[in-house]
């Protein structure tokens, strides 16, 4: 994953683009009907059931639109909520609140519903080894903030993108020429640019972990779409030469029985790509 350092950046420039994107050269409606210097208070309140996640992310956008805002946070990211709780108070000048409220509620309730569902899966195979993580498949622009609600709900994170980890899978492997030439072309690769990536391979059946075992130096192996005993044989085949990973049409129905085939990570899109935004809204206090 990315440095601290740059996981900040891009939740600054993604603030930065979305109040550019919602407010342009002013929020007329508010500058239309309330005086400059009115002052307001608003509750965050949620209409729905699951856990809340985007409270940190709130804190930013709201200090951003105006540092004057004060919060009053009654419930913290990763706890679970239900419909009539309220998260927060947002307190300070009533055009700053309206400024900021949609980015604020657009992107809770997207991390919201991430959370929940990653919960969820966590949920699932409590007891075994296996952990959850996310993938690639996230909202362009939104990334980061998906994958913080990802860990937010007790998952782990992938690779955060095309830079971070080498990971060789199908048509990597066809388009190299082979499972072996494509391992042995990226450590040189490696070598020769000085990086310090992981190598992940992936395989589309147990004939194609026996050949990515002769190689040294995989971190991980990706069995793609294996049924569970296949699974179950890659696991005994793997032992401890490398971490193992299951994908593939993995749900609610299917995670635990694949958890209990020894694997160390389970990956799953639907986290990030599948989910339903919980219902959330900001109401001003009279």
């Amino acid at each position: 994953m990315i440095t601290q350092e740059q996981f900040d950046t891009e939740v600054k420039m993604i603030i930065s683009n979305a109040i550019r994107e919602d407010v342009g050269d002013g929020d007329h409606s508010s500058l239309a009907c309330i005086p400059e210097n009115a002052r307001g208070k608003a509750k965050l309140l949620v209409k729905d059931k699951g856990v809340i996640g985007g409270v940190n992310f709130a804190k930013k956008v709201f200090a951003y639109v105006d540092k004057r805002l004060k919060l009053d946070v009654l419930i913290e990211d990763g706890t679970e909520v239900t419909y009539g709780d309220i998260v927060m108070y947002v307190e300070g000048p009533s055009q700053s609140i309206l400024k900021a409220e949609r980015t604020v509620l657009n992107a809770m309730q997207r991390m919201s519903a991430i959370a929940t569902k990653t919960r969820m899966f966590v949920n699932l195979i409590e007891g075994t080894k296996t952990r959850i993580l996310d993938t690639r498949k996230t909202t362009p622009g939104i990334r980061v903030l998906e994958k913080w609600a990802v860990k937010i709900g007790g998952g782990e994170n992938h690779r955060f993108a095309l830079y971070d980890m080498i990971m060789l899978k199908d048509n990597h492997i066809d388009f190299a020429g082979g499972i072996t030439k494509a391992i042995d072309t990226t450590k040189e690769y490696l070598r020769e640019t000085g990086k310090n990536l992981d190598i992940m391979v992936e395989a589309r059946d147990l004939i194609e972990v026996e050949e990515i075992l002769k190689s040294e130096g995989v971190y991980r192996i990706l069995l793609d779409n294996f049924d569970y005993e296949d699974t179950r044989k890659a696991v005994e085949l793997i032992g401890n030469k490398c971490l193992t990973e299951s994908s593939g049409n993995i749900n609610e129905t299917t995670i635990r029985h694949y958890a209990e085939c020894g694997v160390n990570y389970i990956s799953c899109g639907a986290l990030t790509h599948s989910v339903h935004n919980m219902d959330l809204s900001l109401k001003a206090v009279k």
